[in-house]
Parts: C-alpha cells; structure tokens; sequence
C-alpha cells in the first residue's frame, strides 16, 4: 500500500499552490521542535525530538537512508505528533518520499473556505505495533531484530486505528475515508478549524484606520487586539458533543516532566492546541481561541502554573470563562489535590488524563484580592532595608500566611536564586526546608509575631485572641489543603459555630499555628481555628515575611485587606465515572435559533461603538429572524434581507420602516470592550452564535438619512439587489 498512501498523501497533505504575496519557503527547511505559528509555517511538519532509540528502522527506508553510507553513529530523531523516527540527516528525505505529519491546520485558499469538512485518515507504516488489528482482531507480529524491514501495520496517527499491513486487512478504500479521531474525538481540535489566514492588502481603509488609532486608545482603556492580524485564525464548528481542550504545559515544573509530557499531548492532540509556557506564556492562545463553544483547558504544571493561567482568563474577560482541569507536576500543589487531580504525576497514561479532563465535573473557585499599602503609623525605627512594599502576588487561590511558614520559604527562595546548582534535586530541597526550619525554630524569628499585627475579620477585633493564642504563624486558607496536602482546618463537625469548609462559599478559613501545631500537622493534627469570614483587615506593625501561594517575600510594616475578588470556573476529577454524560457545563447548539436584529447608524457606531449599553440602547429594532442553529452569517443575511419584503417583520416605526442600505454588515456583539465590524468577505467564516446570544446588531450607514463621512472605509461591499 505504500504507492498508494503516498499518492493519497499528495492530495491530502499537499497545500495548494502560493498565494500572491506569501513568503516563500526557504531551501533548506529547520529542523522544528516547536509548532510554528509563524505565516511561514510548513504544511505538514513534522515536530522533531531526539531519541536514542536503536531498535527502530529509519522510516525513509534503505534506498533513500543517508545515514548507512556515514562511518560512524549517527543520531536520531522521533517526531512527537506521529511517532516515525528517522536519522537526523535523512530527514530531508522525507521529501522525496512524500511523507508529511499529520496536517494541524488548513489554508484558506480555497474558493469554498469550509471545505473539507472531514479530517482524513493519516497512514503510517509501522515496523512494531501494540494492540490488535482492527479487521482480524489478531495480534502484530513483533519483530526483535534491531533493524527489522518488515512492515507490519498501517496506523493512523490521529484515530489511532491499526491494520496489518496486507490486503486481507487493509483496504484501499479505507485511504480516503473521513477519520473519527478516536477515542478523544470531543477534546481534538481538528484541522479544519485552523485556518492559516491571508495577510491583507495594505488599503485604504486599512491607513485610515490607523489615523484614528491614536483616538481610539484614548477612547478606552482596555486597547482591544481583535483587529490585529494573525497568521493562524480558529473557526469553529459548533457541536454539543465536543469539549475542545486547549493544554498549556509548563517544562520547568516537576523537574523534566513537563518537557516529556508535551510529547504526549502532541500525540494524542492537535499540536496546535498544546502550547509551551516557556514561549511565550497563555495569553496568545487564549485570545485566539476565545471563541471556542465548550473550550475546557488543562493546564500542567504546579499551583502558580494555574494561578497565570486564571489570571490571564481573568484579564481577557472570556465570556463564559472556559473550565480548568489540572495535571501536577512537581510537588505541592494543593489546589489539585482539592480537586482530586492529585499531588503530582507518575505514570498515569495522558489518553486516561484526556478521559478525566472530558467527564470532570465543573465546580467553581473562591480568588481572594490583596491589597497591600504602607502602615504610616509604623516607625522609621521598624524599617527594614531588605523589606519591600509590594506583594508578590495581588491575588490568591490557595492561601495567604505571615510568620514563620513564609519565613522557611523565603529562606529556600534567596538560597536557591544565589546557588541554583545546590537545588537540583527534591531530596535536597527537603533536606533544606528541614534544616531551615529547624534553625528558625532555635532562632525564635516568628515568637513575636501577634504583638506586631492587628486582625480584623467581618468587622470583629481578633487580636486580643491572638495575643493569647501567641501563633508563629497565621493562615488565611481558601482550601483544605495546605502545606503538600496537609488539612490544617480539619473537620470541626463537633464545633456547631464553624460551617464545613468549601473552596465556593465566599468564605475564608483563619488559623493560627504554634509550633506544636505545626508539627502535628504532618500526623493529621490541626491548627487553631480562629473564625471564617468575607473580608480581612490585617495591619503590621513591622517587616514580616508573608508569601502568597508559595511566593514569599519580606513585607515591611503594611496594611493588608483581602476581599473576593471572582470565582473561577474549575475542572474537578470525578471520583467514578458517570454513565450518562454531564450537561450542566455544556453549552448545546439548538436546533433553531430565534434572534431579534437591530441596526445602528454609522453616527451612533462611531460615537459609542466602545460603549456597548449605550450602543445597544441607541439601536433601532428591525424584526425577528428564526435560523437553524448552526447558521453561518451569510446564511443569516438572507433571512434578515427577507424581512424587508414582510411588512410586519418591520413594526410600525419609521426607523424600522426604512429599508437597509445595501451597504449593510453585522457587527461583533461578543468582545469583552467592545463592538466591531465584521467584513461582507467573511460571513462564511462566522456563525451567528459566535457574534451574539439572543439579539444580532447590524450597523446600516444611511439608517434614517445618515450619511456616511467621506472619511470613513465602506464597511462592506455592495449588495445585490435582491429579486
């Protein structure tokens, strides 16, 4: 089957011909480790990690194999999206065989942009295969000579699906057929969502535009990015069955399980929908696929891991905030064991992580503000020079402590930043968290802690019982889990004044420690509970070291208050997996939609158009329109065209009475600052669901006899008249 493989590879992988305009590929092509989201990325690349496996033949076969005629070892390399390995230097001749990776996106050359709508099988010889045959049910004869040149399966690297490589089993036909994508077919992002996007012309209404950039950023605050262009663009096709799963993966964390496991995700996903944090960070991703019905994300990686990312959620306002699952690596990591994600990886196989990640349950997450400012009542005598005025963090998922825990952690941080080779190994970080607090304890730093702090929650003074508790630590928790999975609340079922304690009630548990408290903590003991409540005032009178989630730093003499500040919309692992499918987190697509239109003027667009109330307020009702659910905006045109020739879809207003100009165009009613046109030439792109809810705004430039300024782009092109 090879010849015929590689012929369907040509029409399947292949990209059509270059568009005017774009780059061309360079000669010699880099060997890629990364997805390239660049507008020169290459169409079917391969994502290349070294191995030192030997058992594997080099896939370009023995006629095209550089590597035999070399005298000596030469290395080798796996890509991480299909799992072929080949010689490092034989990758180019990869070319001349025609074998490309599975393609993750798709170009926009063609004249109908949605087609295909289905993602082909991607074929791949297999010299070693687990499993069984999908026809014959039968087992993969395994051959053990190092350099075996026998294939013995044909794959797909997307569903998975494998068949002996012989007649009897493997049909012809099977080359074309539309591929499921398996098993985690609801998470995959497929191809045909991704489009990689042409760069526009340099027009006229493109340089006017930039004239009113600058009033544009002093209209607003918040600098929208939806006009910037980017190379790759996310279209996608609204289905209630799917989860899409964005997976971001922090490489520093757990050692190096975060560079291993991206390998995983790059196997098992789409590599465009697994990113790494250390290029770059989530925001970019984030933004590009905002518009995603149903997006779920995992992010790997430890606590702070998760905090960027609900921060970043937090600063581009998606609306609904998509959930977060989590995969632990490292140690620590609290808030995944309050989800029941676990302490930290081992083993677990990523497609049973996929699994988790699909069927979790959606529960939501107290973030706590902090707002830190000087005491100006302290001394200059309580000044520290080592001491900062600014937290290190303004905002908390896990807890907030002073006293002697952030003293031992911020002991190991300033230890670790002057002599990183020294903490190379989990081992070692306990052996120095174990000596640290040992000699804080000889030392006595934290003994004097409650005469130098003031606490006041929901109003009540509680120094008075600090000074008699004498703590050298207090803990202001948003979750059970404290200190690498320890329960410091307890389970105070017998004390009728405390409320069982969530990580969703808007509450906040206050414990102080002394040291035997502390100690017991690692044997199931607990501290002592203070109260619960809804707001904190926390005053110091000097330097204090304090951390954050595990961010510590020496606060000078402060007063602190820690408010709610939202709640996050989690994954939580479901302890047993549920027959029936979870809908409460779902967002279905009917099969109808009924949506009121309402058109704005060009005077009232450029007058409000960053002030979306305003706006919706100064629109003119036009009519009711009932589309199927899965409408693209051309589509939809159609439908609100129609009510020009239905008097009482208009009403009985003369506003709504006027007929639409022809040089009508819908606007973008979803963007968190504010409202945009949507170009004529891209209605097939959008469907009505991704630009509004229950109502479609459509901006009309000669509603009610408005003319358009002189200065201002045509919104769209010409419509037809309609017969």
């Amino acid at each position: 089957h090879r010849k015929a493989i590689t012929k369907s590879g040509l029409q399947h992988l292949a990209p059509p011909p270059p568009t005017p305009g774009a780059p061309c590929s360079e000669p010699e092509r880099q060997i890629r480790s990364t997805v390239d989201w660049s507008e020169s990325a290459t169409y079917g690349e391969h994502i290349w990690f070294e191995t030192n496996v030997s058992g594997d033949f080099c896939y370009v076969g023995e006629q095209y194999c550089v590597a035999k005629m070399l005298q000596k070892s030469v290395s080798r390399r796996k890509c991480a999206a299909c799992k072929i390995v080949v010689h490092t230097p034989c990758i180019e001749q990869l070319e001349k065989i025609n074998f490309r990776c599975k393609p993750s996106f798709r170009e926009s050359g063609s004249r109908n942009i949605r087609e295909p709508t289905f993602v082909r099988h991607h074929w791949v010889h297999r010299r070693r295969q687990d499993g069984k045959c999908r026809h014959c049910g039968k087992g993969f004869q395994q051959k053990f000579t190092f350099h075996s040149k026998e294939i013995v399966a044909i794959s797909c690297s997307w569903c998975k699906q494998a068949y002996h490589s012989k007649v009897s089993c493997f049909m012809l036909q099977q080359i074309e057929e539309p591929c499921s994508l398996g098993v985690h077919a609801a998470v995959v992002i497929p191809p045909t969502w991704i489009l990689r996007a042409r760069r526009p012309q340099n027009t006229l209404k493109a340089s006017k535009k930039k004239k009113r950039a600058s009033f544009k950023r002093k209209s607003s605050k918040k600098g929208p990015e939806e006009g910037r262009w980017r190379p790759f663009i996310i279209r996608p096709t609204p289905s209630p069955l799917m989860k899409p799963l964005l997976v971001f993966v922090n490489p520093k964390s757990g050692g190096n399980q975060g560079a291993k496991i991206i390998q995983s995700f790059l196997w098992y996903l789409n590599p465009r929908q697994v990113f790494d944090l250390s290029q770059g960070g989530p925001k970019e991703a984030l933004e590009m696929y905002r518009k995603v019905h149903n997006l779920r994300i995992l992010a790997c990686g430890g606590d702070g891991t998760v905090g960027w990312i609900l921060s970043t959620l937090d600063q581009l306002r998606l609306k609904p905030p998509p959930p977060v699952a989590i995969l632990p690596l490292g140690t620590g990591n609290d808030l995944a064991r309050t989800l029941n994600w676990g302490g930290g990886y081992t083993d677990e196989p990523v497609s049973k992580i996929l699994s988790h990640v699909e069927e979790g349950n959606v529960v939501q997450l107290d973030r706590w503000d902090l707002r830190a400012e000087p005491n100006p009542d302290a001394g200059p005598e309580e000044r520290d020079e080592g001491a900062t005025d600014r937290l290190p963090l303004d905002v908390f998922n896990n807890y907030f402590s002073l006293g002697f825990d952030a003293h031992v952690t911020l002991e190991f941080h300033e230890s670790r930043e002057a002599n990183p080779e020294k903490f190379n190994s989990r081992f070692r970080n306990k052996m120095f968290y174990a000596g640290t607090a040992f000699s804080d304890f000889l030392m006595g730093s934290s003994k004097d802690l409650a005469k130098h702090i003031r606490v006041v929650c929901d109003g009540t003074d509680l120094t008075p019982k600090i000074h008699d508790l004498k703590p050298q630590c207090i803990v202001f928790l948003n979750i059970p889990r404290y200190c690498a999975g320890t329960m410091p609340w307890g389970h105070p079922g017998e004390h009728h004044e405390f409320e069982p304690q969530r990580h969703d009630d808007g509450y906040l548990e206050v414990i102080g420690f002394t040291m035997t408290s502390l100690a017991a903590l690692q044997v199931g003991g607990h501290g002592e509970r203070l109260t619960q409540c809804r707001e904190v005032v926390l005053t110091t009178s000097k330097a204090i070291p304090v951390q954050v989630d595990g961010e510590p730093c020496k606060l000078a003499a402060s007063r602190i208050r820690i408010a709610l500040r939202n709640q996050a919309t989690m994954v939580q692992k479901a302890k047993r997996r549920s027959a029936a499918p979870l809908h409460s987190d779902q967002q279905p697509v009917p099969e109808q939609l009924r949506v009121q239109v309402s058109r704005v003027s060009m005077h009232d667009y450029e007058a409000l158009h960053y002030d979306k109330e305003q706006l919706k307020e100064a629109s003119v009702p036009l009519g009711t329109v009932v589309v199927p659910g899965d409408s693209d905006l051309e589509l939809c045109r159609a439908h609100i065209e129609r009510l020009q020739q239905e008097p009482e879809g208009a009403g009985a207003k003369s506003p709504t009475c006027q007929k639409l100009s022809p040089k009508w165009c819908f606007l973008d009613a979803t963007t968190a600052s504010r409202f945009y046109r949507i170009d004529r030439a891209q209605e097939h792109l959008n469907y009505v669901t991704e630009i509004a809810q229950d109502e479609i705004y459509i901006l009309d430039p000669e509603l009610l006899g408005a003319s358009a300024r002189p200065d201002l782009p045509t919104p769209t092109s010409p419509l037809p008249t309609s017969p």
